[in-house]
């Protein structure tokens, strides 16, 4: 069997902030996962964002009554995937970077507000070369509030 069969589904140290910033570009304002629990290599990962009312889109989404935008919720999910690929590669970070590919089957059930704590749960449905297909769930209070399947693919960095 091989390294990379062995490790598949091996549970994987939690990740703070400062671990997801070395493995994603992401940065405030964009960057929307805090941490990272319950990581099994290859396979999924709950990442977390804890939703506050200083977030950029509020002032505009909606005055009044702030309401997380759903594409910004499936945006959390792909980086939650986003660090899980890259952590499941063990090779540096700075050579690669996640893109989006598509996104399917967007359901979204209840709306994400200010004060909750949002859990991205990723599971990865297929594989092939560099490109990877994830279902997403964005779940509160036990409770799915959002849920996608996107696929998203790896690539090496283009020298700046």
């Amino acid at each position: 069997m091989s390294e990379a069969m062995q490790e598949q589904g091996t549970e994987m140290p939690d990740m703070d902030v400062g671990a997801i910033m070395s493995m994603i570009p992401h940065r405030y304002p964009m960057l929307l996962v805090d941490r990272m629990i319950k990581v099994r290599r290859n396979e999924s990962a709950v990442g977390i964002k804890n939703v506050t009312i200083n977030e950029q889109f509020f002032e505009g989404h909606f005055p009044g009554h702030p309401i997380m935008p759903g594409v910004m919720i499936v945006e959390a999910m792909a980086q939650t995937a986003g660090v899980l690929v890259v952590a499941s590669l063990g090779q540096p970070a700075a050579d690669q970077i996640v893109y989006f590919m598509s996104i399917d089957e967007a359901r979204f059930r209840k709306p994400v507000v200010p004060g909750d704590r949002l859990e991205l749960h990723v599971s990865k449905l297929q594989e092939r070369r560099s490109v990877y297909k994830f279902e997403g769930k964005a779940i509160v209070d036990g409770k799915v509030h959002a849920e996608a399947v996107f696929t998203a693919m790896i690539m090496k960095r283009e020298a700046a």
